[in-house]
This record gives C-alpha cells, sequence and structure tokens, in this order.
C-alpha cells in the first residue's frame, strides 16, 4: 500500500494531480480542501495517500491532513459510499463541517454535497455517528449542551449554522440558555 508521496508537484487539474516521485508520475485525485491548500506547479509536495484496486483500476488518493485520510477511510467503509463520494463528500465539507453535522445529525448540512439524497445522508449520519468525532481528532465546537441548545435554537429561529456558531463564539463560556440566546441575538442584529 502507498500511504504517502513526497515529490514535486507537476499539475494541477482538479480534482486530480500529478506528483513527480523520483521519476515516476503519480496520478492522485484529491478532495478540493486538500487542492486548494497545494503549492504552485513545480513546487515540493506531500499528500497522505489512500490506494484502492479495482477490478479495472488502480486509484491513489491524497490528503493534505490525517483528519481529511482517516474521514474518508470512515466514509467508504460505509455502504453505497465509494471512493468518489467520499471525495465528493470531502470537497464539500470540512472534516470539521462534517463532524459537527454527524454530532448535531444535521441532514440538510449533507444533502448540500452534490450526489448526496435526504436517504444517503440519513445512512451518513447514522453510520457516522460515534466513529467521526473522535477519530479524525475533530473538536466539537461545542463545550457543553447549553451551548448546544443556544445552536439549536437560533438555527430554528433561521439563522444559518454558521451565523449561530458565530453568535456563539461571543458568547462567555459559562452563560445559560436563556441570557445565551438573548445575547446571541443582540449580537446577529448588529
Amino acid at each position: 500500500m502507498i500511504g504517502k508521496l513526497t515529490g514535486t508537484l507537476l499539475e494541477k487539474n482538479p480534482p486530480e494531480v500529478l506528483v513527480d516521485c523520483g521519476g515516476v508520475g503519480y496520478e492522485v485525485q484529491v478532495p478540493m480542501s486538500t487542492f486548494y491548500n497545494l503549492p504552485a506547479s513545480g513546487a515540493k509536495v506531500s499528500l497522505l495517500t489512500h490506494f484502492v484496486v479495482r477490478e479495472d483500476a488502480q486509484l491513489l488518493y491524497g490528503f493534505g491532513t490525517h483528519s481529511e485520510r482517516q474521514a474518508f477511510r470512515e466514509l467508504i467503509k460505509i455502504t453505497g459510499i465509494g471512493p468518489r463520494m467520499a471525495l465528493s463528500v470531502l470537497s464539500g465539507m470540512s472534516v470539521e463541517d462534517l463532524a459537527q453535522a454527524v454530532t448535531l445529525q444535521e441532514v440538510g448540512r449533507l444533502v448540500k454535497v452534490p450526489g448526496i439524497g435526504k436517504k444517503t445522508a440519513e445512512r451518513l449520519l447514522l453510520e457516522l455517528k460515534g466513529k467521526i468525532g473522535a477519530d479524525t481528532g475533530a473538536q466539537s465546537l461545542f463545550v457543553n449542551n447549553d451551548q448546544n441548545d443556544i445552536v439549536q435554537a437560533l438555527m430554528a429561529l433561521g439563522y444559518s449554522d454558521k451565523d449561530a456558531a458565530a453568535a456563539l463564539k461571543k458568547l462567555p463560556p459559562d452563560v445559560g440558555v436563556t441570557e445565551g440566546i438573548k445575547l446571541a441575538l443582540k449580537a446577529l442584529a448588529k
């Protein structure tokens, strides 16, 4: 198995890159999150990889971080989710966003990813529950249940998850739910 490639980045054609390692060029498919963080062509690059052998092809998938590769590996363990779909999920959202969606069981965030329908999103959430946050090293956004309740209340009022999370960061860490919602609404009104 090929676990890591270090070499010269020759070409960048989303979602594929060509990496020259000692005179051998490896075609590596990468999620867009990794693609955007790659250096310019001709620069040295190092990618963590996952090697997939199929009857008709041998494919190499590359990742910029351990958490991305681990999330990819967890995703492809799920029935009906292949490497291409897993790459699509990681291109559509960060590992932290995926972990948060799994923690909060948010189907709506996953269906925004191209190729993921409601049933697939529900299956992903069910299968990844208890795995993705701990195994990928993604930290939970919420320290306690009060903070989770504040975010849920803001989302129920129509605010996006990103706006709710941004408002949560402005709150004191030990604020109660009622006071937290009031303060968050004031912060969002500005």
